[in-house]
């Protein structure tokens, strides 16, 4: 199982997470508290990567991941314009100018559609605040103008490209069409990848109960 080293180096990260004793909790509370905790956040980056790897299967697409996107000030100033969400998809910019930098959890590109989308993946089980929701919207915004200069500074073909955020869980923090949820997500790839991201959850579940409980065997 190509995700097997993640998981268990999350696994083990976890296992040395650091905790203060509360009044209340005492050691053993405590300190599952503080291993849950730590462990919500790091499970949007195996879901994440579970996606990445299960469409490495998949011989229509190229995917990787992109740690520095480039973010151009054109496109900050597209923002201030305050137009509705879905016109942004229709606002080309060239790729390569660089006011800020973001990452990018997942892109892929079909040769023969010509298509290419990128993807930040996030639990989606939980609300952010107003603020939060807008910081997330306008750096999706950003990206979706400067995805097909992207895909073509990189000398792909692209006839058609999408920016979108998946919130697994099914909490959308942004509407429709810029987000996904996991019950979309086969037939959205026209292609199978649920299982897979599901069986590195259970994976993931039992290694932490047992870590919780006290007999992992990390």
């Amino acid at each position: 199982m190509r995700m097997a080293p993640m998981l268990s180096a999350t696994l083990a990260k976890l296992a040395d997470t650091s905790f203060r004793t509360d009044p209340i909790g005492g050691d053993k509370y405590s300190r599952a508290t503080s291993i849950i905790s730590s462990a919500y956040k790091r499970h949007g980056q195996l879901l994440g990567r579970a996606l990445l790897e299960r469409l490495k299967d998949c011989d229509r697409f190229q995917v990787w991941t992109e740690d520095a996107f480039k973010l151009a000030m054109a496109s900050r100033e597209e923002l201030l314009l305050g137009m509705p969400p879905t016109a942004y998809r229709e606002v080309l910019l060239p790729y390569g100018e660089m006011e800020q930098v973001i990452p990018v959890d997942l892109i892929v590109y079909d040769a023969a559609a010509q298509t290419l989308r990128s993807y930040n993946v996030k639990r989606g089980n939980g609300a952010y605040d107003a603020g939060k929701k807008r910081i997330i919207l306008n750096e999706l915004l950003r990206v979706q103008m400067h995805l097909a200069g992207y895909g073509r500074s990189m000398g792909f073909d692209v006839d058609r490209a999408e920016a979108q955020i998946i919130f697994y869980y099914g909490l959308r923090s942004i509407p429709e069409p810029f987000s996904l949820i996991a019950e979309e997500l086969d037939d959205h790839f026209h292609f199978p990848v649920r299982n897979a991201i599901e069986s590195l959850n259970d994976q993931f579940r039992e290694g932490l109960y047992a870590l919780i409980e006290g007999d992992a065997p990390i």
